[in-house]
């Protein structure tokens, strides 16, 4: 199922692409921020030795989710250096462990630290992403090189109950328009496609089961 190789058919403004890169980045920030929030107004308003002490697990557990999301959303949608930097794939490792990694989602990440054009990587992440959406209860994520090495690409494999390819990324990736336009939710995928064919990167999916292959090679 072939993705970036697909003819354009729909052209973001630069503005709205901003805008929409933006709220994406709220979205992703608001909930950890939100119960930070209420953990201080318990702090505030509750004496009580227990709640206090629930207030702040929760303050301490969200702000580590606030800052994982925004380390990583700073790579795979900021500017990361000026024209023409690098991005180590150490690092690429560490934020998406961060974001993504948790009780129910486990990372193997196989990619050899060294650094890597920044498109490349900001596609990385954002194919990270993707690939995380392909299982909605959680399972694995494996992270390798193409067969010809990281300059070939990257292959990530996912594994879990009801996987599943989203109907509607593989046209998003090709720079197709989502019925009703592009929002907060459908530009990530949008923007992925957008960095493939900035890096002459082909993206696909395939599904075998509850495994689910994303493709994205030189």
């Amino acid at each position: 199922m072939p993705a970036s190789d697909a003819p354009v058919t729909f052209a973001v403004s630069a503005l709205d692409l901003a805008a929409l890169l933006c709220s994406r980045v709220c979205h992703d920030v608001i909930s950890p921020v939100g119960a930070i929030v209420n953990g201080l107004e318990v702090l505030e308003d509750d004496d009580s030795a227990d709640m206090r002490d629930v207030a702040l697990e929760l303050i301490a557990k969200s702000a580590r989710q606030a800052s994982a999301r925004l380390q990583f959303t700073r790579l795979a949608f900021g500017a990361a250096g000026s024209a023409g930097a690098t991005i180590d794939l150490g690092d690429a490792e560490n934020v998406v462990r961060g974001m993504m990694e948790d009780a129910r989602t486990r990372i193997e990440w196989s990619l050899p630290r060294e650094f890597q054009p920044k498109n490349r990587v900001k596609l990385l992440l954002n194919l990270a992403l993707l690939a995380g959406t392909t299982i909605p209860r959680g399972g694995l994520i494996k992270v390798d090189a193409a067969p010809g090495g990281v300059t070939s690409g990257f292959v990530l494999t996912t594994e879990g109950v009801s996987a599943r390819i989203p109907q509607a990324v593989p046209p998003l990736l090709a720079g197709e328009a989502p019925e009703g336009g592009l929002d907060a939710h459908a530009v990530q995928p949008f923007y992925a496609g957008m960095l493939a064919r900035d890096c002459g990167i082909t993206v696909s999916f395939a599904i075998e089961g509850e495994r689910v292959t994303l493709s994205a090679l030189a």
